[in-house]
């Protein structure tokens, strides 16, 4: 019997091979459907009946007619209960649920349209902001499995198919400098020289035209640098291409990076990787090569499709999901980067592959958790966090890796201080700069001074505040980290809120907008802020602001930065966004922002 497909992207329908179907009558019905679909933890009668039935004299009556026709379509047990469920009949299957959580080799070309596309619910507006979101959230997961794909097509040798996958990916996303990248790539692993290159022109005269740049240096790389490492490394024709004379070089490599020295590490670990292509060694291949990704990723801020390319061809050369510290570490490193580029439904699927290859291997478990800990804070599900942090931290106590606990301790105090929690934060931090300065974390250091310099600001302390956030603004750019340096000059900013020099705040925003960084949380942070000063000016930038940070937070799944964006939307007159605050914000445990939003709309959670 051929599966049944209920596509909620594109124009909603239900569909089976050969097979015409009842489908659900009338749009509510359909809105029922996606909104349960996405409801993995289920959702109360009433709550449900309110958001979608607002002006009916019988809210929950009308409820009950629309899941007695999902009923009559998918089934008599399909839904019910309170909290609302749905539960799909054996051999039944939801777009959206397998686009968020792919199984196998699931081809990311089906999932091809917007959720709910055609239908708008002016009626609802509350829902109607739901959806939105929604809509953002599915199209920038369906974009990164596709660009994901792409690469893992390529690696895997079928070129062919990854042209085609990085440029569906490009459609939904023209600006995207990583699939374009992936889309060169995979043209010159054809031998299709031309091609690559006017595909380079487009992305070029695109970027010029639309947002006055030059070529990012993403797809500058891919074009020059097509192949992973030359077959010939260079290092003498006489050289042995062994097990042991890999080894050396990853060796050196780690010596090099351990005393600063990142280019003569990254050059030693490419040597490494093109030696270990030229033996039979799969492993040794792929452990080379996630060595060289990691490096590149944590020493040298690599973040683009060019470390993915790697870490794809090492899962590729390392076979089968299994135990493997390898396997673990390459599935870490993709759920790092989604964390970063605000993917968290990648995020999370990577991750759960990580912790399943990480069995019986403490110290990745560790690193492995103190990630998921990062995608639970940036999504607002901070109890979560607060348990991964915790566990993380415990077992990098357990086998001595100090700078994993002051990571894992830092980013924990990062959880105390956004829920008001300002002993706990504190705590955490100071613990954290005692182990960073015992094990000379320069690179980290910003990191923690600036969030316990928020924690200063948040107890009213604003000397002790100005000291280190000064202090982190000027290590980060000394350092050039742009993470970092948007973080301290958002701490800047709200800094001098809190003294009330707006001018000087606004100085602080202009400066922390100019870099552009990876971790796409601290943007949203420093958008947050900056929609909170252009307000208080009265700036008529205030709602440029406020819609860049509305865009990536539904984007990104950033639950808590889609409420505040909501709340400055509140504030600048829109009164849906008003009604739908207090109803996004119900579904955040976070003491610290009820209180916001009581103080600035008397919002009673």
């Amino acid at each position: 019997m051929a599966d049944t497909w209920i596509r909620l992207l594109g124009p909603p329908r239900i569909e089976s091979a050969g097979t015409p179907l009842r489908q659900p009558r009338g749009r509510k019905a359909w809105a029922v459907l996606a909104y349960l679909a996405l409801q993995p933890d289920g959702t109360g009668r009433a709550r449900t009946a309110a958001l979608l039935f607002p002006d009916a004299e019988d809210p929950l009556g009308a409820l009950r007619w629309n899941l007695s026709e999902l009923r009559r379509t998918l089934g008599a047990e399909s839904v019910g209960g309170d909290p609302l469920r749905l539960v799909l009949p054996a051999g039944w299957h939801c777009d959206v649920l397998a686009a968020l959580h792919p199984v196998g080799d699931a081809d990311p070309r089906a999932f091809d349209g917007q959720l709910l596309e055609g239908l708008s619910f002016a009626d609802c507006p509350v829902f109607e902001s739901w959806l939105e979101d929604q809509r953002h959230r599915l199209e920038n997961c369906v974009l990164a499995l596709l660009y994901e794909a792409s690469l893992g097509a390529l690696s895997a040798g079928r070129a062919d198919d990854a042209v085609d996958l990085a440029t569906r990916a490009l459609r939904l996303d023209p600006f995207n400098a990583d699939c374009h990248a992936a889309l060169i790539k995979a043209l010159l692993s054809l031998g299709e020289y031309r091609r690559a290159r006017e595909q380079a022109d487009k992305c070029r005269d695109l970027y010029r035209r639309e947002l006055g740049l030059g070529l990012p240096a993403e797809v500058r790389r891919a074009l020059t640098d097509p192949a992973l490492v030359d077959a010939d490394p260079g290092a003498g024709p006489g050289l042995p291409a062994g097990a042991a004379t890999v080894r050396s070089y990853l060796d050196a490599a780690g010596a090099s990076l351990s005393a600063g020295s990142v280019d003569r590490g990254l050059e030693q670990l490419r040597l490494a990787v093109g030696l270990a292509q030229r033996t039979d060694d799969h492993h040794l291949l792929a452990e080379s090569l996630v060595t060289l990704s990691g490096a590149m990723i944590h020493q040298a801020g690599g973040r683009g499709a060019e470390v993915a390319d790697l870490l794809h061809r090492a899962l590729s050369a390392e076979g089968p999901d299994g135990v493997s510290r390898t396997a673990a570490t390459a599935f870490r490193e993709l759920g790092y980067l989604s964390v970063q580029r605000g993917v968290p439904d990648r995020a999370a699927g990577w991750l759960d592959r990580a912790m399943r290859a990480a069995e019986g291997i403490p110290d990745e478990q560790a690193r492995i958790l103190a990630i998921q800990g990062m995608l639970a804070s940036d999504t607002a599900h901070y109890g979560d966090a607060v348990t991964a942090f915790t566990e993380s931290g415990r077992l990098a106590r357990e086998v001595g890796t100090r700078r994993q606990q002051a990571f894992s301790e830092a980013l924990l105090g990062r959880v105390h201080l956004l829920r008001g929690d300002l002993e706990l934060a504190a705590a955490c931090l100071d613990r954290a700069r005692d182990w960073v300065a015992g094990e000379h974390w320069t690179a980290f250091e910003p990191f923690v001074a600036g969030v316990r310099g928020e924690t200063y600001l948040a107890a009213g302390r604003l000397d002790a505040a100005a000291d280190l956030i000064d202090r982190s603004w000027v290590m980060a750019e000394l350092a050039g980290d742009h993470c970092y340096m948007a973080l301290a000059a958002g701490a800047e900013a709200r800094l001098f809120l809190a003294h009330g020099d707006l001018a000087a705040a606004e100085h602080w925003i202009n400066r922390g907008l100019e870099p552009t960084p990876w971790y796409l949380w601290y943007s949203a942070r420093l958008l947050d802020v900056a929609a909170e000063v252009a307000i208080a000016t009265g700036s008529p930038r205030a709602s440029e602001f406020v819609e860049r940070l509305a865009a990536l937070a539904s984007r990104s799944g950033m639950r808590e930065f889609v409420v505040r964006a909501l709340s400055h939307r509140a504030v600048l007159g829109d009164e849906a966004a008003a009604q739908t605050v207090p109803w996004l914000a119900r579904e955040i445990d976070n003491p610290a922002l009820t209180a916001f939003l009581d103080r600035r709309h008397g919002v009673s959670l």
